[in-house]
């Protein structure tokens, strides 16, 4: 079996999360209202649930589908302190393989073999129960990466690895059937956050513990000559008609429920009882 690479450094971002304060981290707290939501829409009972994260202390200890409320079993997929309720999302073991609900708050976009991940998700799902993960999408710093990237070859001529790469809504219904997920589904909350400024954007992503996470970051200290550059391309390039820099963040939404016998299955090529011919008549030819 092919080594899976590794891409992010968990245990940097376990180092930078314990020293954010939870007060700042208002993405995570929007993304729980949104995972609130979502549950609410649910018309099913859930007995056996449970909600994995990046820290555990900051997930909800329940939530509520249409058809009642219930409890989450929460567990840290990164070791912020030590306690039992951390799990190693690389190597996901849960205290049980019968749960109704699985949810995964914002640690997806730096597990370093995500189809195995979610492989591991499903396993741990009893039949027809249901998992649901948001993750940073595709598209989220796309300003920042383009300011950098530009800096960099102007000033060092090359580039450097500065902001990780995540999963485009395009790849993620394939990563959910590839886990063996049925009824795959994937959607994107987009948004176009404003700061003062470039650096101010900057200065949220360090106290949301959310500088760049890569295993093969450059480890010396960014030149402020960089740093000032790529602030400067930033402003000229994306810049909201008021003035203030523009960011944007995109929530990507992965639901998939584990198979069982009830749900609907995509029919056979060739089983289909009536032709395409006899539905379209003569509109299918010419």
């Amino acid at each position: 079996m092919t080594p899976v690479p590794t891409v992010f450094d968990r245990s940097l971002i376990a180092k930078r999360l314990a020293r954010r304060s939870p007060d700042d981290d208002w993405v995570t707290r929007h993304v729980l209202d949104e995972l609130h939501e979502r549950l609410a829409l649910i018309t099913r009972s859930v007995e056996k649930a449970a909600i994995l994260g990046p820290d555990a202390s900051i997930l909800p200890d329940a939530s509520s589908t249409a058809n009642g409320r219930f409890t989450f079993q929460k567990f840290s997929t990164l070791a912020l302190t030590v306690g039992p309720s951390f799990i190693d999302a690389e190597n996901l073991e849960l205290p049980a393989n019968d749960y109704q609900l699985i949810a995964s708050v914002l640690d997806l976009q730096a597990v370093n073999n995500v189809p195995g991940h979610l492989e591991a998700l499903r396993r741990h799902l009893a039949p027809d129960g249901l998992m649901i993960a948001a993750a940073l999408g595709g598209r989220s710093l796309t300003e920042l990466r383009d300011a950098w990237l530009a800096a960099d070859v102007e000033l060092s001529g090359g580039t450097v690895p500065r902001v990780a790469p995540m999963i485009d809504v395009r790849d993620a219904g394939n990563l959910l059937s590839r886990a063996g997920f049925g009824l795959p589904v994937t959607d994107v909350d987009s948004h176009t956050v404003l700061y003062s400024n470039p650096l101010a954007l900057m200065n949220d992503l360090r106290k949301l513990g959310a500088t760049n996470p890569l295993a093969d970051r450059d480890p010396r200290l960014t030149p402020p000559s960089h740093l000032m550059r790529a602030a400067q391309i930033y402003a000229e390039k994306f810049t909201a008609p008021d003035g203030r820099a523009r960011a944007t963040l995109e929530i990507l939404w992965l639901s998939g429920w584990a198979p069982h016998e009830s749900q609907q299955k995509a029919l056979k090529p060739g089983s289909a009882k009536i032709s395409l011919k006899d539905v379209l008549g003569d509109k299918g030819s010419g």
